[in-house]
């Protein structure tokens, strides 16, 4: 899949681990786990305003484009 996703990255920048940002946003934990792990296919636009918010970050810093 070109579309990678950076959420350990951030949440390694930040120093913040799954279960802290599951606590925080109010997604369980499977969720949280398998949008890192890219067994996703779709987002919600409030998940990814809730993660944003509490990592203080962009989407674009979530999700990287690379070409196959």
């Amino acid at each position: 899949m070109p579309i990678i996703i950076r959420l350990d990255r951030v949440l390694a920048d930040r120093k913040m681990s799954l279960t802290e940002l599951s606590e925080k946003v109010g997604i369980t934990m499977a969720n949280l786990s398998n949008l890192k792990t890219g067994k996703i296919s779709a987002v919600r636009l409030a998940t990814m305003e809730a993660i944003c918010r509490h990592l203080s970050c962009q989407p674009g810093d979530l999700f990287e484009y690379v070409e196959d």
